[in-house]
């Protein structure tokens, strides 16, 4: 598991103390160390910003990430069953509609730009990677309450918005971006999906709901919640490192991750090791 920063605190409590302001999920961000880093910097989400990205590593991504969005539903379905209250309920079942409406419609449109039959991408073979990370997220939710399936959830979400946002930042001098967007329709949604202000504002949500349960948790608990938060950062580096790894035409030469991220990619590539 990745080396947490040293100068965050160990406790949630610790952490309380020595901010004015203090949130929980603040905390856990810290407590994932390098792995935020990796995630939110990575290789594939920069180039794929520089319209870099070869189609062969994108499609490799594509087609796993298509196989845990089915997932991903099942577990945002489990937490509308154990939130707390009818608000609550209804911000996650909205979600579930752009999962299975607008984002649905994108990836199939992608698909048939990069020419992926659809015996593919309806029955994928699982990597490693994303074989791990189906069974974290199964595992949270089965085992845990409302307050676990966040911890997975929010990381998940949170990831996506923090490097599509720094993709699609503007210039404050010309309001306008610092790179033209990509040229294939396929990348420049991909930003745009993540980097749109409902989205902010729906992992702003999750991340409020995750504050309120981490905080009034047990030490015990709240020691689970962080093992789960980053252990989904940790995987979501395995992931992208896999694009790589498993394309036709990956290039093995050029560094992925940082050394401190390639320790979770080691664990992550045997299946079911969502450890909590």
């Amino acid at each position: 598991m990745t080396d947490t920063d040293s100068s965050t605190p160990e406790t949630y409590d610790e952490f309380a103390a020595s901010r004015s302001d203090p949130r929980f999920t603040d905390w856990l961000r810290e407590r994932a160390g390098d792995s935020w880093r990796d995630a939110t910097r990575h290789r594939l989400t920069r180039e794929l910003a520089a319209d870099e990205l070869t189609d062969d590593v994108f499609r490799q991504y594509l087609v796993q990430d298509y196989a845990f969005v089915e997932t991903l539903v099942g577990v945002f379905g489990h937490a509308v069953g154990t939130a707390p209250t009818m608000e609550s309920k209804s911000e996650l079942v909205s979600f579930l509609g752009v999962l299975t409406d607008d984002e649905d419609d994108y990836f199939l449109r992608a698909f048939d730009a990069l020419d992926v039959p659809e015996s593919v991408y309806s029955d994928p073979e699982t990597t490693p990677a994303t074989r791990a990370f189906i069974d974290l997220l199964e595992r949270a939710a089965g085992q845990g309450g409302y307050a676990e399936t966040l911890a997975v959830l929010v990381p998940a979400e949170w990831v996506y918005l923090s490097w599509a946002t720094a993709a699609a930042a503007t210039d404050p001098a010309t309001d306008t971006g610092a790179d033209e967007p990509p040229s294939r329709f396929y990348l420049s949604e991909w930003v745009d999906l993540h980097a749109v202000d409902d989205f902010a504002a729906f992992v702003e949500w999750l991340r409020t709901e995750l504050d309120r349960e981490g905080a009034a948790a047990s030490p015990r608990r709240q020691r689970r919640l962080e093992q789960l938060f980053r252990r989904t950062v940790e995987l979501e580096v395995a992931f992208f490192d896999e694009a790589y790894e498993l394309a036709p035409s990956g290039d093995l030469t050029a560094p992925t991750t940082s050394s401190a991220s390639s320790k979770s990619g080691g664990r992550s590539s045997r299946p079911g090791d969502g450890r909590w």
